[in-house]
């Protein structure tokens, strides 16, 4: 599906270089349930025409490739890879929008990024700024995830649970070690970071088996347990101050 990908962007748009990040590219990919997080560097900004050719790419993969339902992709034009905080033309959840690249992802593809066309990332992205990505992080857990932890039924949801705590270990040692960790890294990280046990078995199970569906009142056991986890978690990791590379701490992050 990645050749056949790859093959139809480049005859509808000048693509310079195609790469995938997350766990594709970190070794850590489940199929059918990770995401195939791409990005594509292409020669110009897309115009109205061509972002409707890519549409029309990804929507004929929905119909026909089943794995093409978990494939994002973003464009940046090679003129604007350098631009962290703007947003870049990207298809996801099944629509075209905008978001930025963010230096989550840059290092990804610094440290390890998969090549399936073009030059690798080395040779076309910039490195990032000493402390952007300590910086973002923090500003993430501050802005985002700490004000979800005052949503009590968002914890409810398996998505909540699985991100808020996988996002939380990965942050910790990031900030900690100035290293990036696998989704499956950050499940053996959370015993030591004090996760309640039942909640990381409940994670690693859905990522890894085939768990039995779990009654109400187990399940809002576990949204009290990883809630109250996560945000206390938030709070020691923004309290850490500066990462390895010396940025300075946050006050507030998602």
């Amino acid at each position: 599906m990645l050749e056949r990908f790859v093959s139809e962007i480049r005859l509808a748009v000048p693509t310079v270089a195609v790469w995938a990040h997350g766990s594709l590219a970190l070794g850590d990919f489940q199929p059918g349930r990770s995401d195939l997080d791409l990005i594509a560097v292409v020669d110009s900004p897309l115009d109205g025409e061509r972002r409707d050719r890519l549409a029309g790419i990804h929507r004929r993969l929905l119909d026909e490739e089943p794995a093409a339902a978990k494939l994002h992709c973003s464009y940046l034009a090679r003129a604007a890879l350098s631009e962290v905080e703007t947003g870049h033309v990207t298809w996801a959840h099944g629509m075209m929008l905008e978001r930025p690249v963010t230096p989550v992802t840059r290092r990804e593809l610094l440290d390890g990024g998969l090549t399936l066309h073009g030059p690798p990332p080395a040779e076309l992205l910039p490195p990032l700024a000493r402390g952007q990505l300590e910086d973002f992080i923090r500003r993430d857990l501050a802005e985002y995830w700490l004000p979800a932890t005052s949503r009590p039924l968002l914890w409810l949801q398996d998505v909540w649970v699985d991100l808020g705590l996988l996002v939380l270990a990965r942050a910790t040692v990031t900030l900690r070690d100035g290293r990036l960790i696998t989704k499956g890294e950050a499940l053996v990280e959370l015993p030591a970071l004090g996760a309640p046990a039942e909640v990381v078995r409940d994670i690693h199970e859905r990522r890894y088996a085939d768990p039995e569906p779990i009654g109400r009142l187990r399940r809002v056991r576990r949204a009290v347990q990883a809630r109250a986890f996560v945000r206390r978690g938030i709070k020691r990791t923004l309290a850490m101050g500066g990462g390895p590379q010396g940025s300075p701490p946050g006050v507030d992050e998602s």
